[in-house]
């Protein structure tokens, strides 16, 4: 990493405040892009859109998805964007190519009986971490948090008596988002009686500091261990649900974020309170939801009426 990604990397950490995961995402674009520039005897100054099409070409031949290059020319064109800022460049090259067309794929999404027979079916399971499960599955769908908003929210966060969860999402934005009665009796059932069997595991294999000082995780969600849950500990706490209940609805962190946004769609939320709910930042993201609902009412009304097939 030469000085120049150093710098760049962190002033999203420090004054974009972005999450380590984007800051990963950056780094990695921006890595590639040097690696195809050291190949051609290429400084960073002498960048065209020569330069850039070569670059694009290599990373398709490669089998790289129209929708990763889009993502990596983003990415691109805001670190030259730094770099003109700063004046360790003239111009940004990226300020002048388009990014390739990629097909707008609509969200994947489960219908409000799918949903309540996946809650019920985690209900039934007998096993420790039943109601810990059951917390994460209806904080995912009641509230539509991110995956990685949901690993992060603290005990101070969550405010039971109020229904309310306050999460810090892209860019460090803060918001709160209410829940149901439902979802604060299994939160409550979740503190009072699976937390502290976790959190007792975790005492008993503690992790410490370099100090040699214990390290406390006061995460709302723990994993099996009572440490702090990670993204990919979260994707396979999804996976052993589905072998659990049966349920197979190919779950992911964001299968009930879609849910809850499409389903509050469909009964008349405004799009504007979806969209404060969710924390997007353009109304535009937001909006994908309307087409989704829009194919949902086509699907039922192919299947459900009793003409439609004939037709």
């Amino acid at each position: 990493m030469n000085k120049y990604e150093a710098d760049f990397l962190n002033h999203l950490q420090n004054e974009r405040n972005y999450s380590p995961m984007t800051i990963d995402s950056y780094r990695r674009d921006i890595d590639k892009f040097f690696v195809f520039l050291a190949k051609e005897d290429c400084f960073m100054d002498d960048v065209d859109l020569i330069v850039i099409r070569n670059f694009l070409t290599e990373e398709i031949n490669n089998g790289i998805s129209k929708r990763s290059c889009k993502r990596r020319l983003s990415s691109l064109h805001h670190f030259y964007g730094y770099l003109v800022q700063n004046s360790y460049v003239k111009i940004n090259p990226f300020n002048y190519i388009s990014s390739p067309k990629t097909e707008k794929k609509l969200p994947h999404v489960l219908y409000r009986e799918e949903v309540e027979a996946l809650l019920k079916a985690n209900r039934q399971r007998k096993d420790d971490l039943m109601i810990r499960d059951q917390a994460i599955l209806e904080i995912l769908y009641y509230c539509g948090v991110r995956a990685s908003e949901l690993i992060n929210v603290k005990l101070i966060d969550i405010n039971v008596r109020n229904r309310s969860l306050r999460v810090f999402g892209k860019g460090r934005k803060e918001r709160i988002v209410p829940f149901t009665s439902d979802c604060a009796n299994t939160i409550s059932q979740y503190l009072k009686e699976s937390r502290p069997v976790l959190k007792l595991k975790y005492d008993e294999h503690p992790d410490f500091d370099k100090n040699g000082k214990k390290k406390e995780y006061n995460n709302l969600i723990l994993n099996n261990n009572g440490k702090a849950l990670t993204l990919r500990g979260l994707e396979y706490i999804l996976d052993k649900i589905e072998e659990k209940t049966g349920e197979y609805v190919d779950l992911h962190p964001h299968l009930l974020r879609h849910s809850f946004a499409t389903q509050l769609l469909s009964n008349g939320a405004d799009l504007r309170v979806i969209q404060e709910l969710l924390g997007h930042s353009s109304i535009n993201t937001t909006q994908i939801y309307t087409h989704v609902s829009e194919e949902k009412v086509k699907k039922e009304y192919l299947s459900a009426h009793p003409r439609a097939k004939k037709d």
